[in-house]
C-alpha cells in the first residue's frame, strides 16, 4: 500500500515519529501542498492522511486508485464527503483528541482576561514596580472569575470538560445546546444565553445555523461587559460587528484560537480592535505535544482497521 500525507508539518513538525505508518508501506510525506499539486502528489496512493488540504469531486476523479482518506483532525468539512461515497473512498477521522488541551485553552483565555498576567509581568520587567512608592500597583481592573455567568455554546465532550472546570472555579454554569440531554446544567436558548452570561464561550459545531450566528444582533443582546471566548470556529463569528462592537465599547473583551480564513489574513478587521479589548492565538489549542501524541496514535490506528477491514471512526 502507497500512503501519501499531504500537509505532514501540522501534525508533525518533527517531533513526533512516523514509523509506525511505514510498517503499512510505502510512506511519502510532503510538509506542506499547495492547491494545484494536490493531484499530482496523490498519484497512484491507496490511501492519503491530511489535515488541511481540500478534497473535491475533480481530485477524487483524478486518482482512481485512492480508496482511503484519513483526516488527521476531527473536523472534516475539508472533504467533499458526497463526492468521496461516489467514488467508494472511506474517509476517517479522530473525534475528542483535544478535549483537554482546548478546555484548558479556553481557561487560558479567561485567566488571562481576569488577571492580565502579561500586562503586569510587562511592566515590572521594564522597571515599573522598581519605581513604585507602594508594594503594589494594578495597570487596570482585575477580576474574578468565582460567581460569574458562563454561557456554554454547545455541549459536546469540549462543552462538557469547560463546565467540570468552571464549576470548580465557582462559575454558575448555563448551556445552550441543539441536543437536549437531561444531564445538561441549566439549559437555556440562545437569546437567553446571550443576555445572562459574562463571559460566552463557543463549542459547537459549524453548520449552516451556526454560521455567523455571533453578528451585531446577537452581540446587542448581551451585556457590555461581556468576554467571548472562541477556541471552535472562526465563522461563527462575523469579525468586522466584533470588531465594532469592541472598538465602540459594546463588547468588553474577544478571545480566539481561530479566524475565518487561516492563515490570518492582513485585512482581518480584528487586527484593527483595541488591543487591550482582544486576544488572538494562532489556531494553537491542540498543538501541544501530548495532544498531538494522542491524534496520531488514533490516525495510526484508523488506517491500520481500515487496512484489516475493520475500519474506525469512518465519516463517509
Amino acid at each position: 500500500m502507497h500512503i501519501t500525507i499531504l500537509d505532514g508539518n501540522a501534525l508533525n513538525p518533527g517531533d513526533l515519529s512516523w514509523d509506525a505508518l511505514k510498517q503499512l508501506g510505502t510512506l511519502t510525506v510532503y510538509p506542506r501542498t499547495e492547491p494545484k499539486e494536490v493531484i499530482e502528489r496523490i498519484g497512484s496512493s491507496e490511501a492519503i492522511l491530511l489535515n488541511k488540504v481540500n478534497i473535491t469531486e475533480e481530485i477524487l476523479s483524478a486518482c482512481p486508485n485512492l480508496k482511503y482518506i484519513g483526516v488527521q483532525a476531527t473536523g472534516y468539512n475539508v472533504i467533499d464527503i458526497e463526492a468521496c461515497k461516489k467514488h467508494g473512498v472511506t474517509v476517517t477521522n479522530v473525534p475528542a483528541y483535544s478535549t483537554a488541551a482546548v478546555a484548558q485553552l479556553t481557561f487560558a483565555f479567561m485567566s488571562e482576561a481576569a488577571c492580565r498576567t502579561k500586562l503586569h509581568s510587562d511592566s515590572v520587567l521594564a522597571g515599573d514596580w522598581t519605581k513604585s512608592p507602594d508594594f503594589c500597583y494594578w495597570k487596570m481592573p482585575l477580576t474574578e472569575l468565582e460567581g460569574k455567568t458562563l454561557g456554554i455554546f454547545g455541549y459536546g465532550n469540549i462543552g462538557r470538560r469547560v463546565a467540570r472546570i468552571a464549576e470548580a472555579y465557582g462559575m454558575k454554569v448555563i448551556v445552550c445546546t441543539r441536543t437536549q440531554k437531561p444531564d445538561i446544567p441549566n439549559p437555556v436558548d440562545f437569546d437567553t444565553l446571550l443576555s445572562q452570561s459574562d463571559i460566552l464561550t463557543l463549542h459547537a459545531p459549524l453548520t449552516p445555523q451556526t454560521d455567523g450566528i455571533i453578528n451585531k444582533a446577537s452581540l446587542a443582546k448581551m451585556k457590555k461587559s461581556a468576554w467571548i471566548i472562541n477556541t471552535a470556529r472562526g465563522a461563527f463569528v462575523n469579525e468586522q460587528d466584533l470588531c465594532d462592537a469592541l472598538t465602540q465599547g459594546t463588547i468588553a473583551f474577544y478571545a480566539a484560537d481561530v479566524v475565518s480564513q487561516e492563515p490570518m489574513q492582513k485585512d482581518n478587521p480584528l487586527l484593527k480592535a483595541p488591543k487591550d479589548k482582544i486576544l488572538i492565538t494562532p489556531h494553537i489549542a491542540w498543538a501541544a505535544v501530548e495532544t498531538r501524541k494522542r491524534l496520531l496514535d488514533v490516525v495510526i490506528q484508523n488506517i491500520t482497521a481500515w487496512s484489516q477491514g475493520k475500519s474506525q471512526n469512518v465519516v463517509s
